[in-house]
């Protein structure tokens, strides 16, 4: 199995003390930034986290394409994008330009999303589930759509009057491959046995919302094999793609010490407890000198089982900080685990 490694910013931006990023503009302009560098080092995979109503990144499409216009071999991507909140269709449009853009590089992550600050804010785009629909469901009836759309069904009616006959339409562009390259944010064992079924791929972040007593990574672990069943049962044939998250801090210098030394400390072990009244299990934290979190990452049964291990970056430290972060991981942790550096070139 291929090994990738990449990075997930969550574009936060705030003016406040030691930020980098104060701006909304400078969040954005750093991320593109970090791409660029992320590719010089070798890594395989940048990616975005995706909120609403809050000082995050929103809208990632106008983001990827403009990394993509300034990168060539690395895979651009979310984690995840909320599909309460979005135009299917429109959503299709614009992921396809972003994938032409980029000769076909977009790793889209979609999902019903995760705890936000706004009360059913998807209904404030316009988005209101059907009677006797979750929002759960509203996430996958819009995700079931968008995906019937980039495989280029049709999904409207010609008018005669127009064409001279009535026929269906489907949206333009259209983008060869884009289908195969999305993936469900799953957060449990069932969902990613769905996920397999869909024939997507999977992603899994250092949440599971669910807790059976074992280990982050065992649980996870056992939620990859689920997924990978399900998805044989279902008669996919394809080579699916898995993808976990992890916070890694390599502890190198007086500065990583100054921010991240008590963190080492505090998030050593898994955290459970109450999210939205379900019991979750978090995902402990590798932060430490690189030899040492290169051999606990090595041991970490989800990094064995994933071929793409995302890396949650610090984006408020800026570009400078986060290149050599990743830079660290690149040199003394990801070999441990069997990565080697992305060199070629898309063509």
């Amino acid at each position: 199995m291929k090994k990738r490694i990449g990075f997930l910013s969550f574009g936060h931006y705030q003016d406040v003390r030691g930020s980098a990023t104060p701006t909304a503009r400078e969040a954005l302009v750093q991320s593109i930034e970090l791409a660029e560098a992320a590719e010089t080092i070798g890594i395989d995979v940048a990616a975005v986290r995706v909120h609403h109503f809050v000082r995050q990144a929103a809208n990632p499409f106008p983001l990827l394409a403009a990394m993509a216009a300034r990168t060539s071999r690395i895979e651009l991507g979310t984690g995840v994008i909320d599909m309460r909140y979005e135009n299917p269709l429109s959503m299709a449009e614009q992921a396809a330009a972003a994938d032409l853009i980029s000769a076909g590089r977009l790793q889209l992550g979609v999902s019903r999303g995760s705890p936000e600050p706004s009360l059913r804010g998807w209904e404030a785009f316009g988005h209101v589930p059907l009677e006797g629909e979750s929002d759960a469901d509203l996430a996958r009836r819009h995700t079931a759509l968008f995906r019937a759309a980039i495989d280029g069904a049709d999904v409207a009616e010609s008018d005669p009057k127009m064409t001279g006959w009535s026929h269906g339409l489907s949206v333009e562009p259209h983008s060869p491959g884009l289908g195969e390259r999305i993936w469900w944010g799953s957060g449990s064992r069932s969902t990613a046995a769905w996920t397999g079924e869909q024939g997507m791929n999977l992603m899994s972040s250092t949440l599971l919302t669910e807790d059976t007593g074992v280990p982050f990574d065992e649980l996870q672990a056992e939620q990859i094999a689920l997924y990978r069943e399900a998805y044989r049962s279902a008669g996919h044939t394809r080579e699916p793609r898995v993808s976990i998250s992890r916070s890694v801090i390599p502890i190198t210098t007086d500065e990583d010490r100054r921010y991240f030394g008590v963190r080492a400390q505090a998030d050593s072990h898994d955290q459970v407890g109450l999210l939205d009244g379900v019991q979750s299990r978090f995902g402990k934290s590798y932060v430490g000198e690189p030899d040492v979190i290169a051999a606990q990452l090595a041991a970490d049964a989800a990094v064995q089982a994933a071929d793409t291990i995302l890396l949650t970056v610090p984006n408020q430290l800026g570009v400078d900080y986060n290149a050599r972060l990743l830079q660290t991981v690149a040199d003394h942790v990801a070999p441990a685990f069997g990565w080697e550096p992305n060199r070629a070139r898309v063509s």
